[in-house]
């Protein structure tokens, strides 16, 4: 992928995503409102995640092996709104505290995300161990990027995934946990966002 390119989606591509979406909305209208089981919950969720918590889409990020508790952050900003992202917001309406919490700790235990098979690029991997060490990004991601507590694990992320939350971060789209990712990305450029994509895709 090349510095200046940013993914481009067909119509074909979009119409597909948009069923899909519509599919799982139609479903959870569908549902009972009843107290549901974890895999209930969770069923939804899997079905673009991936079975077993690898997405096999590039735009969809793989949620196995993440720390619970960032888990459980997340979920509770797509319930109150603070990430209104469709199909989750409109999933976790009326699911408890608790209940997120389960639904956390179901996902942290599925499979770790499969790294790129791809080696990564000598040159561009140098540049970004200096990116990496200019933001600290390997203090609170940790050295091997497995993330902890409320820090993801971005190791073998989509590396379409991983840049467009860069970019989301920098241009203030997507919403974090706190401020801090959006000082951090700030004053990144294109290009040292995609090698630090490209990077930790094939951790």
């Amino acid at each position: 992928m090349s510095s200046s390119t940013r993914p481009v989606y067909d119509s074909s591509v979009l119409a597909v995503r948009s069923i899909a979406v519509g599919a799982i909305l139609l479903v959870l209208d569908a549902m009972p409102a009843v107290a549901q089981s974890v895999p209930e919950r969770l069923a939804p969720c899997l079905a673009c995640h991936g079975a077993t918590g690898q997405s096999e889409r590039p735009d969809v990020p793989s949620i196995g092996g993440q720390p619970v508790f960032y888990l459980t952050v997340q979920l509770l900003m797509f319930r109150e709104r603070m990430r209104a992202v469709e199909p989750m917001t409109s999933m976790l309406q009326g699911v408890t505290d608790d209940g997120l919490r389960e639904m956390a700790e179901a996902i942290a235990k599925l499979s770790l995300p499969r790294p790129t098979a791809e080696e990564p690029d000598a040159i561009r991997s140098a540049r970004t161990a200096a990116l990496i060490q200019q933001h600290r990004c390997n203090v609170c991601h940790r050295p091997d990027f497995s993330g902890e507590e409320n820090v993801p694990r971005l190791a073998g992320q989509s590396e379409e995934y991983l840049l467009r939350s860069l970019r989301g971060y920098k241009d203030g789209s997507r919403r974090g946990y706190d401020t801090q990712m959006a000082d951090v990305a700030a004053p990144m450029s294109e290009a040292d966002m995609v090698d630090l994509a490209h990077f930790l895709a094939r951790r």
